[in-house]
């Protein structure tokens, strides 16, 4: 069988892509953390924004972008754990951006999923709207996380009237109407790797359809490796593969891509 390593997409030099969504401090990484980055920035990968779920995992996150140049990170608490969700936490993620806003680029992620409910689906929808609230006094983008809620997801953010500071449906899984809708709210669409999957219809027409101008790329390693690393830890580096893959669907070419997606995530979390 050939290795797919042997076959990574490549990239012109100058061109770059950024991961704008994986969860670097995951057990996952444990044991060769280092050498995921090295091999993200060797396949053209600049910049990785590692993403917190919860306290802890954000103060983790804030601790790697410290640690890894090239590395940002965002602050949150995600649906599955707003339950545990109190003012002391609140106080504590205000604190946090205060303290390390070179590390911080957003907020997020937060949002509904209606899939594993291990957050009751009123409590959740309390923390998204309060949490949309906070990033925007914090003047932060949203990175929001939306399973099979798509109604939900629309009538919370709508609610919220303007997003002046941006943010992104991270892994975009809705249809093409949703993605419409999402982007009037000016938010992007990031594409993940099950864009390379055969049975992933709905998400290439939703690519193949939507300016390019709209979207963003993301692996959520360790989740979600694209083809032909599917079912394997997902890493930064395979973001390529999803770039090919936008590249094949828009019929353009896989540095277009790297631009594009590149520019947008830049512009987004103010990477400059």
């Amino acid at each position: 069988m050939k290795n797919p390593l042997s076959s990574f997409p490549s990239l012109s030099a100058g061109s770059y892509l950024i991961d704008t969504h994986c969860h670097l401090d995951m057990e996952a990484y444990a044991d060769d953390l280092n050498e995921v980055i090295f091999r993200a920035q060797k396949y053209g990968v600049k910049t990785i924004i590692t993403i917190g779920i919860d306290l802890p995992s954000s103060k983790a996150a804030v601790k790697l972008a410290q640690k890894h140049k090239g590395v940002y990170a965002t602050i949150g608490v995600h649906p599955h754990d707003v339950d545990h969700l109190d003012e002391h936490t609140y106080e504590a993620l205000r604190l946090l951006y205060r303290n390390h806003k070179q590390q911080i680029v957003g907020y997020g992620e937060i949002g509904l999923d209606y899939v594993k409910m291990y957050s009751e689906p009123a409590n959740q929808r309390k923390h998204f709207t309060r949490q949309l609230e906070l990033a925007q006094n914090l003047g932060l983008p949203v990175v929001i996380h939306n399973r099979e809620a798509d109604t939900d997801t629309l009538f919370t953010l709508q609610a919220q009237k303007n997003f002046p500071n941006g943010g992104i449906m991270h892994c975009f899984s809705g249809d093409y109407d949703f993605a419409v809708k999402i982007i009037d709210m000016g938010l992007k669409i990031s594409i993940p790797g099950v864009v390379t999957f055969k049975n992933a219809t709905k998400l290439q027409e939703v690519v193949t359809k939507i300016p390019i101008e709209h979207m963003i790329v993301e692996t959520d390693g360790p989740f979600l490796s694209p083809h032909p690393f599917r079912g394997k830890r997902n890493e930064p580096a395979h973001v390529l593969f999803t770039a090919m893959k936008i590249a094949e669907l828009k019929n353009i070419s896989i540095d277009e891509v790297a631009h594009h997606t590149s520019v947008n995530a830049t512009t987004l979390f103010n990477l400059n």
